[in-house]
């Protein structure tokens, strides 16, 4: 049985030196990132994590990393969308203060898989001849092989990938502790992959997500599950829903101001070491 449990207590289950799975922001009707997650890992002091971006990340990233949580990342990218480059990524990517791996989204996910399937690699192709493939033979030892049912035919291997946490924010929840998460297959991929899974939500369900055939093909059933928190607005300021866009504003002035120290300090200041919950606009 999934725990319930308030937003801090969930950010106490993220050790220091985790490798943490975070979903990307990439969507426009639903953010997966669980912001409301992110600032209490801030304000508790989280150190040395160790970022995957499923596949890439954005300004749930560009906190950590800017507040002094994070040593190294892996990830097809990280940035602000339409709203610039994750400066504090870059700041300390410039000062070599976090390590970075260069992945792709389709390594990514396959590492993920083979986790979730519990074997050793699995093949992903594309990546031969690139420089991606070159950096990541030298640190994590992917390999190129023979296609044993085609002679002459590289293809990449990549190790299978079992983060120590998987965090997200998903849209449902049921009272069992199982989770919809729409379109959102990769989050299922990642929890089963993962050892600890976290999530946050924005609504209950009334009834066992499980047990209804339109929402079942799309639930995570409650036994991956850790620990859940009910959290409506959790992602904040990203998408919440087609009730609920993104806050473009605020997200302008996040930019604005992460591309300096001061400007952070004043971000974090107003905005996470402070638990009093901010109103979408």
């Amino acid at each position: 049985m999934s725990e319930f449990v308030d937003v801090n207590a969930l950010a106490a289950r993220v050790a220091d030196g985790s490798l943490v799975a975070l979903a990307g922001t990439f969507s426009a009707d639903f953010s997966a990132a669980s912001m409301v997650t992110t600032r209490a890992l801030i304000r508790r002091g989280v150190r040395n994590l160790h970022l995957l971006g499923v596949p890439a990340l954005s300004l749930q990233a560009d906190l950590l990393i800017g507040a002094g949580c994070v040593s190294a990342v892996q990830s097809g990218s990280v940035l602000l969308y339409e709203h610039g480059p994750a400066n504090r990524f870059v700041a300390a990517q410039k000062q070599g203060t976090i390590a970075v791996k260069d992945s792709t989204c389709p390594a990514i996910h396959a590492g993920l898989i083979a986790g979730e399937k519990g074997v050793p690699f699995m093949p992903v192709r594309g990546l031969v001849g690139s420089d991606i493939l070159r950096h990541r033979m030298d640190q994590d030892g992917w390999r190129v092989i023979d296609n044993p049912y085609a002679a002459g035919d590289p293809i990449v291997v990549v190790p299978a990938m079992r983060p120590d946490v998987a965090l997200f924010h998903a849209p449902l929840a049921d009272r069992e502790g199982n989770i919809w998460v729409g379109r959102r297959s990769e989050l299922i991929t990642m929890a089963h992959a993962a050892h600890t899974v976290l999530v946050t939500f924005e609504a209950f369900y009334d009834g066992n997500l499980a047990d209804d055939d339109e929402h079942s093909p799309a639930t995570l059933r409650g036994m991956f599950v850790t620990a859940l928190s009910h959290q409506p607005n959790g992602s904040w300021p990203l998408a919440g829903g087609a009730d609920r866009p993104e806050d473009a504003g605020h997200l302008r002035e996040y930019a604005r101001l992460s591309k300096t120290d001061e400007g952070f300090a004043e971000y974090l200041a107003r905005y996470v070491m402070t638990e009093a919950a901010p109103a979408a606009a």
